[in-house]
Parts: structure tokens; sequence; C-alpha cells
């Protein structure tokens, strides 16, 4: 299993379960040399066997499920995943649970039966990601001049990548405004530093062009009925 470069946690658990088993093998077969009747034994032991996996069902269905983790690999230590609810980075995978750390630095433990029974999504696998990002401009801004400025600020962003191509382009016609979708790609560790940076420097870029972000309004008018 070494050699093969099975995980270490797989490895230390099937010496431990190994050992145990050769163990009870061993002592039933050095009773039987000394003539004393085994099957009882065997009968109890599996009797034991039957309870204790009975009474540890879900123990074991997490067991199984960390096999499943360790053998196929869907994600690794340091990966952010979702899955069985939760969200965070990957500290530890072990046999019956796996350990995630959530951004905000807290703890989270989930059974591995919740990781393999549900979706999983990873952040990391492909090493970039793709920033979706809806900009607002007024019907009566200049979408051609909206879209120049969101290009150039993508240009000025040496960790925004240039393949994929960002795509900009006109989302929809809001109630109040025009959306103007901007989807540049970046590698997953600077996606959250470019994020909050692109939103920052697109407010400032449009407020030195004079395009104005609408926020939600209503027009009311009154009509003056005789009395």
């Amino acid at each position: 299993m070494l050699r093969a470069k099975v995980d270490h946690t797989l490895i230390s658990f099937t010496t431990n379960l190994t050992y145990i088993a050769l163990m009870a093998f061993v002592v039933i077969a050095a009773l039987s040399q000394l003539g004393i009747q085994t099957t009882s034994f065997v009968a109890i032991i599996g009797a034991a066997g039957l309870a204790i996996g009975l009474a540890l069902q879900g123990s074991l269905s997490n067991f199984a499920a960390g096999v499943i983790l360790i053998i196929f690999r869907p994600f690794k230590a340091g990966d952010y995943i979702e899955g069985g609810g939760v969200a965070g980075s990957v500290k530890e995978i072990q046999i019956f649970t796996t350990i995630l750390t959530s951004p905000d630095n807290k703890t989270i433990i989930v059974p591995n039966s919740k990781l393999t029974g549900d979706n999983i999504v990873n952040y990391a696998t492909q090493g970039t990601r793709r920033l979706d990002m809806v900009f607002s401009i007024g019907y009566g801004d200049d979408i051609d001049k909206a879209k120049e400025v969101l290009s150039q600020v993508v240009k000025n962003d040496p960790r925004l990548l240039n393949d994929p191509a960002p795509k900009i382009a006109v989302l929809e016609h809001a109630d109040s405004s025009i959306n103007i979708v901007c989807r540049p790609w970046v590698k997953a560790d600077d996606y959250w530093d470019v994020y909050f940076d692109m939103m920052e420097n697109v407010k400032k870029a449009f407020d030195k062009e004079g395009i104005s972000i609408p926020f939600p309004q209503r027009d009311i008018h009154i009509i003056n009925g005789g009395a």
C-alpha cells in the first residue's frame, strides 16, 4: 500500500483491522489445536459482529464513504469545496469524517456519508474560475462607453487572464437600469481578492467617466380630480 502511495489514514486503519482479524483467527485456531470446541466461540463472535454492525450502522456507512473519498479523491486537502450543505477549505480527510475550515475560520466536521451522498462542488480542481459580475448603468448613459470603461478596468488588473477572453455584454433591460455582465477569468487563489477590487475599481471608474449607477426609484404622477 505504501508503494502504491495509498493514503496513510487508510493504511493505518487497514493495518489495525487486519491485525485484529488475524489475532482472532490465531486464538480460535490455537484453542482448536488444544482440543477445545470452537464452534460456540465462532457463533458468539458472529453474533457479536452482527450486533455491533447494526449498532454502528451510521459509523460503518461513514467508514465506507471515507474509503471511497480516499480512493477516488474527488477533492484533496487545501481544496475549497461545497458539499453536505456546507462550504470550506478541506483541512483533513479522515476515515469517518472530513474536516473543513470555513472562510471565517470555523472548523466544520462533516460525516463522510453526507459528502458522498450529495453533490460535491470543487472550486480548486480546474485551477481557474470565472468572475460573474453585473454592473448597472442608467438608461440615459452611453452603453458603448460603459463597456469600454469595464474593458479598461479589466485590462488594468494583471491578475485577470487573457485566455479565456473576458466577456462584457448587455445582460438585460431592467426596471431602472441597463445591466451589463462582466465575466473575466482569474486563478482560483485570486478569486475573492480580484472580486473585491473589481467592485471598487469599477465604481471609481464609472464616477470618473460620469456614468451613473442607478438605484431603485419610482415615478409618481399625481392627478388632481374634481371634488
